[in-house]
């Protein structure tokens, strides 16, 4: 009588385990990749606008703005930057977008589904302007310096926008 080649079913138990076991460890740590790159692809798709933003006003001679935008049209005052944000010429420094005045580029909402937040403090929480000498500005005149955090539980990492308009970014936790 021939032989019958298969598996028998404590070979199909023990895989059935191994495979468990495995899915058990591996799931988390994939979750938590998911999450670390949704965090690290928010801050910088921020700081590259932040750089495309300095950039444009120092080629126009003008001032450009980055701010916060839901609709990707206007400048929004509530909200984090999450919802998206846009990059506009501004050579009237009111940190509104007019009519005449040139949207650059427009950024939609970052890690949509998540629980991503980017929200600055008080000299950067609606918008960052760069002047023509590449100089961050507050509408008043002067420097614009400050912090925005990209939360993603429980890590975050700070968009550091020093005295000059230069940036930096360091890890944090979530407050």
């Amino acid at each position: 009588m021939p032989r019958l080649n298969g598996f028998t079913l404590i070979e199909l138990m023990v895989t059935l385990v191994l495979v468990v076991v495995v899915m058990t460890l591996g799931v988390p740590s994939f979750q938590a990749l998911i999450r670390n790159n949704r965090l690290a692809t928010g801050v910088n798709e921020w700081v590259a606008a932040a750089q495309l933003t300095r950039s444009e006003a120092i080629k126009r001679g003008v001032r450009v703005t980055l701010c916060k935008s839901a609709d990707g049209a206007n400048c929004a005052a509530d909200g984090g930057f999450e919802k998206g944000w846009i990059v506009f010429s501004d050579p009237n420094n009111n940190a509104k977008v007019d009519m005449g005045e040139e949207l650059i580029r427009i950024f939609g909402a970052v890690a949509v589904g998540s629980d991503l937040s980017l929200t600055g403090n008080t000299p950067v929480a609606n918008y960052v302007s760069y002047t023509a000498d590449g100089v961050a500005r507050l509408l008043s005149g002067a420097f614009q310096a400050g912090t925005l955090t990209v939360c993603m539980r429980p890590k975050a990492r700070q968009i550091v926008i020093n005295n000059v308009g230069r940036i930096k970014v360091v890890e944090s936790t979530c407050s």
